[in-house]
């Protein structure tokens, strides 16, 4: 009985200390230095480059115009890698939703309500995004002042 329960300490004592090893280790992950400024998205592939959109201002409704954007699983996605001279005081992430057609048939997208962000350094004009809480699928867009970078989870 008094081996059993040394035994037993022993384990307990070795789940503990591979438990807080691997929190460790989570926590001093580096995250690769893109090659060139923009907007990155992190999957379980690695990063990956969104193309920016223009914002329109058309009588106080700001939107875009849907340039066929990036799709990724909702399962892969991780986090955004912002690199390069941005004004991090005017990020958001919003919700995309349709707002009319354009003159040539174009779908146009009004900014949805904020998400929360929390926003971290990662060295020289590089910064990790996280959003407070969970992404659902959908339509999405990273706004810094005149572009946004769009894409959708699937």
């Amino acid at each position: 009985m008094k081996k059993a329960k040394i035994v037993c300490g022993i384990a307990f004592c070795l789940i503990l200390f591979c438990v807080f090893a691997a929190s460790v280790y989570a926590k001093n992950e580096k995250v690769a230095t893109p090659r060139e400024p923009g907007v990155y998205i992190k999957t379980t592939k690695g990063l990956i480059r969104l193309l920016p959109n223009i914002v329109f201002d058309e009588n106080g409704v700001f939107f875009v115009e849907s340039n066929d954007p990036a799709h990724f699983f909702l399962k892969d996605f991780q986090y955004f890698v912002l690199y390069g001279k941005h004004d991090m005081g005017v990020l958001t992430v919003n919700p995309m939703g349709f707002y009319q057609p354009s003159a040539l048939g174009k779908p146009r997208f009004a900014f949805g309500k904020d998400i929360e962000l929390d926003v971290r350094p990662q060295g020289k004009d590089m910064y990790i995004v996280k959003p407070k809480g969970l992404l659902g699928r959908g339509y999405y867009s990273i706004w810094i002042n005149d572009t946004a970078w769009d894409f959708m989870l699937d």
